[in-house]
């Protein structure tokens, strides 16, 4: 009863989706369709696991199919999710996948990586519950470290000579000060009067990771397992470090609770988690999709999405820790579709997004709203980046307004690259400020203003010449 609660707690995100939805505004301008449409997914997952168990198997989620071309937002969208869900999220490029018997990564590792996902979650909670237990048990093992025992002699030869009630000799008095007992040391630890002293302190060497080792596609998976099969065997093998009393602490609190964690319950946790309310956003999709019928390595394309298919459409797949259904996962899938369209895809991997969400190309007025009002702006960037230096710069609204423009106009008269253009011409515009920024502040100048006229100078030849592609990229 108690995995079924924790479950819940961390695979249920409980926002309305207006809250969502205002939650994204913060970071993404625009594209309130697609905001909707993710919103309405996560709060169908809630309703989902609020149905009777009669009921809730039947309930599947409804993918996600996200349209528009490159910098309007469907990955920043994937990234702020990220953060706002409590589920096991995995975001993932389509191009990396192959079909089997390729070389490169199966698609079945998207579903084991979304697994130690849930799992680095599941462990995470799991830590904070005991957490005090730990943090007691480890001022117990460093009073251990910090107050040792009294060694006795180890002479063989006492017994034979009479000398087994005299092992050792008995301490000359010394000054409670100078040699503290266990509880006077603990308080000095407990006010951190000891932080900063160095120890030297016994941990677990954990063997780094062999990189690279069964990389390729079908064997992905069995890397693992015989890895965790070796490292079980060998017996655990312990190093001595010097470290300070602060760093000691972190170390003994880790590995107290280690101990006082059910990894076996933290798997089981994890797997229902993963299959429950797990979300896989697959980018890049489009990149797979091919256009009309053709041959050659196009063919590994289509592969690609025969392998996808059955992950999407339900099925299971083997981790190591152990087998994961994919009936219930939520999968949002994006592709910009410049050379393709979403009818090149296999019509069976059509089926499976029934939701399909076209975001808009940004136009001026998203420019200036991208260039100011999320939490992390653009122009908030750079001024506080030159802060730094001791330099303020000041945005007239007559330069932001130009260079919001000029973003509209280069994208039209190039590739439409969304708002992505904005890094370029900010850092076209910016190129001499920022280099000259700790010679001004040194002069005694301590503000630049930017207003029209600057932006005109620096970005004149990119308004005026046709030929962009030697001033953008």
């Amino acid at each position: 009863m108690a995995k079924k609660k924790i479950t819940q707690e961390l695979g249920l995100n409980d926002q309305t989706p207006r809250e969502i939805v205002a939650e994204l505004d913060k970071y993404i301008v625009g594209q309130d369709e697609a905001k909707k449409s993710v919103a309405i997914a996560l709060r169908n997952r809630w309703r989902s696991h609020k149905l009777p168990d009669e009921m809730r198997d039947d309930v599947i989620p409804k993918n996600i199919l996200m349209i528009g071309s490159t910098g309007v937002g469907k990955t920043e969208i994937a990234r702020r999710l990220a953060r706002l869900v409590r589920a096991p999220f995995i975001k993932v490029e389509a191009t990396k996948f192959t079909e089997v018997g390729y070389v490169g990564r199966d698609v079945e590792s998207i579903i084991r990586d979304l697994v130690q996902t849930a799992v680095r979650m599941v462990r995470k909670q799991r830590t904070e519950e005991v957490k005090e237990k730990a943090a007691a048990n480890a001022i117990e093992r460093l009073l251990d470290v910090l107050v040792p025992e009294p060694k006795r002699s180890q002479n063989p030869l006492g017994k034979l000579f009479g000398n087994a009630d005299t092992e050792s000799t008995p301490p000359a008095e010394v000054d409670d000060t100078k040699k503290p007992g266990r509880e006077f040391v603990r308080k000095r630890l407990m006010a951190g009067k000891l932080e900063e002293q160095v120890i030297e302190l016994e941990v677990a060497d954990h063997a780094k990771p062999m990189v690279g080792m069964f990389s390729g596609s079908s064997l992905e998976g069995m890397g693992d397992n015989l890895q965790d099969m070796v490292s079980s065997l060998m017996p655990k093998r312990m190093r001595k470090r010097k470290v300070t009393v602060a760093n000691a602490r972190k170390i003994l609190e880790q590995e107290e609770a280690e101990k006082l964690i059910d990894m076996e319950e933290v798997s089981e946790t994890a797997v229902e988690l993963a299959e429950r309310s797990g979300i896989v956003f697959l980018d890049e999709i489009d990149k797979v999709a091919v256009k009309g019928s053709s041959s050659g390595p196009d063919v590994s394309r289509e592969g690609v999405q025969r392998d996808i298919l059955p992950i999407v459409e339900g099925s299971t797949v083997m981790t190591k820790y152990g087998p994961v259904k994919t009936d219930y996962i939520l999968f949002i899938a994006a592709g910009a579709f410049h050379t393709a369209k979403p009818s090149d895809l296999i019509p069976e991997l059509q089926g499976r997004f029934p939701i399909r969400v076209e975001l808009k190309s940004l136009l001026k007025a998203d420019f200036e709203k991208i260039l100011t009002e999320p939490q992390n702006a653009l122009l908030k960037q750079y001024k506080a980046l030159l802060q730094t230096e001791g330099l303020t710069l000041d945005f007239k609204a007559e330069a932001i307004e130009h260079i919001a423009e000029l973003a509209e106009h280069v994208n039209e008269q190039s590739e439409d690259i969304g708002a992505r253009r904005l890094h370029t011409l900010l850092e076209k515009l910016l190129e001499q400020i920022s280099f000259e920024a700790p010679d001004m502040v040194k002069d005694g100048k301590t503000e630049v203003i930017i207003d029209a006229a600057y932006v005109d100078e620096r970005l004149k030849d990119i308004a005026k010449n046709k030929d962009l592609s030697q001033f953008i990229l």
